[in-house]
């Protein structure tokens, strides 16, 4: 018998194997699939590389004048030969630490058979705990099922891409806003084709989000609003695809970044007494528990967020919880949101929205990136940092980064998911210059002497 079972390998099952192993617990994790889940095979991992890989691209023009000449030219079938190359890497190294830790890998479809038992193919495993972490999956519409040439984001990473250059990409989340970026660098037409404005679905203040349209039109991008397509059809060696008010498309092939699912159809969930949402979403509470008591659910099967930063988070509360019952809670609005496009975005914390809404006192600090030294050295100096103060005691409520590394700069923002007063902190703070992280304090001590924090000698 296993004190904890986790099933599904991904970001949040791998981290809650992980924390449950290093706390003493003996632990099974259970994938049917490849290790380490839709996040390392076809999702995060390839996608961060492919995005490094055209922010290079994305730089060229501006190299000669910093003393680099020559030509860049995109190598899609080199490009995704890589990508493939690092999730190989990153798996092998994924695996051996779940052996390092003793971690007993099984493979195969779990079931529940009750609230503590679980079938994996013709065994069945007794655990103390379980974690549910199954992910989800891409959904495509109803017209342009069963059409080779229309791709998932799963199959794009997973197997060599068709032939032609003229794509179609439906979608306004974020996963279009980046392939948006993304696509083009690496030497595809692209043909951008969306229901409504990219991200306006997303937390991203509507200031981030031109600023990202602004870099995404100077790459020579820009979405077709109002044209979602209506239908798909297989056009000999191309997709033709039907739009709003008549027209047709026709592309070599179509990447749909339409949406996820979660993967909680034929687990038995219901033999478990674990209950869902009509959406399909587990329900659960503030711990990750379900309905049953035994059972957690974690990441994009319980979280209709769908990003890995939700499941690794929640796999920490879990996990927590598991251990000492009542000891960790979710902070859901602190879990960094991010896009790595033409203008990398990151978010956590309150929205400006939201606090209005919640009729809070709050003061806004703001420091851009245009004069920073670091930013000017490296060539991309666009952006800025924004954060959210609470006047009564100068806790951070909330902050925002546009611009270059803002998926690593947002870490900085981390102090106000623990509620502390972020001015009198960063008061005693020391940051390395040049680097663009000061921007995070000059955004601070500009609201320093309102708040009478007297700054460090």
């Amino acid at each position: 018998m296993f004190d904890l079972l986790v099933i599904g390998s991904g970001p949040g099952g791998y981290r809650a194997a992980v924390l449950a192993a290093q706390r003493g617990l003996r632990v099974a994790i259970a994938e049917k699939d490849a290790w380490g889940g839709a996040c390392l095979n076809r999702g995060c991992v390839p996608k961060k590389t492919w995005y490094s890989t055209a922010r290079l691209a994305a730089a060229a023009p501006g190299l000669a004048e910093r003393g680099l000449r020559g030509a860049l030219a995109p190598d899609l079938a080199a490009a995704w030969r890589y990508q493939r190359k690092v999730v190989e890497t990153v798996r092998a190294s994924y695996v051996d630490y779940l052996a390092r830790l003793k971690i007993t890998r099984l493979h195969g479809a779990a079931r529940f058979v009750d609230g503590g038992r679980v079938a994996i193919g013709s065994e069945t495993i007794e655990a103390g705990h379980v974690v549910v972490a199954t992910g989800s999956r891409p959904v495509l519409p109803q017209s342009a099922r069963g059409i080779s040439r229309v791709l998932t984001t799963d199959e794009l990473f997973e197997r060599p891409l068709p032939s032609g250059s003229r794509v179609a990409l439906l979608g306004s989340g974020a996963v279009g806003a980046e392939m948006a970026f993304i696509l083009p660098r690496l030497g595809l037409e692209l043909v951008w084709l969306t229901g409504s404005e990219p991200l306006a679905r997303s937390r991203f203040s509507t200031s981030a989000r031109k600023r990202l349209h602004e870099a995404l039109s100077a790459q020579g991008v820009t979405a077709r609003t109002g044209s979602r397509p209506l239908g798909a059809a297989a056009d000999g060696d191309g997709v033709r695809l039907e739009l709003p008010g008549g027209a047709q498309e026709r592309v070599d092939w179509v990447l749909a970044g339409t949406g996820r699912t979660p993967n909680t159809d034929n687990l038995g969930l219901q033999a478990a007494g674990v209950g869902t949402h009509r959406n399909g979403f587990i329900a659960v509470d503030s711990a990750q528990r379900t309905s049953a008591q035994r059972v957690f659910a974690i990441g994009d099967c319980a979280n209709p967020a769908m990003t890995a930063n939700h499941a690794l988070a929640e796999a920490t509360i879990a996990v927590a919880n598991i251990v000492a019952p009542g000891l960790g809670q979710a902070r859901a609005g602190w879990v960094p949101e991010v896009v790595h496009s033409a203008l990398e975005l990151a978010r956590a914390g309150a929205t400006e929205d939201e606090l209005e809404d919640a009729d809070t006192e709050y003061a806004v600090g703001f420091s851009a990136f245009g004069a920073n030294p670091a930013a000017l050295a490296e060539g991309s100096a666009d952006g800025y940092v924004r954060l959210l103060v609470d006047r009564a005691d100068g806790a951070l409520l909330g902050c925002e980064f546009a611009g270059a590394d803002a998926s690593e700069l947002i870490h900085l923002a981390q102090p106000g998911a623990a509620g502390e007063p972020l001015l009198a902190r960063l008061a005693q703070a020391r940051f390395t210059h040049p680097s663009r992280s000061e921007e995070f304090l000059n955004a601070a001590e500009a609201l320093v002497a309102s708040w009478g924090v007297a700054p460090a000698r």
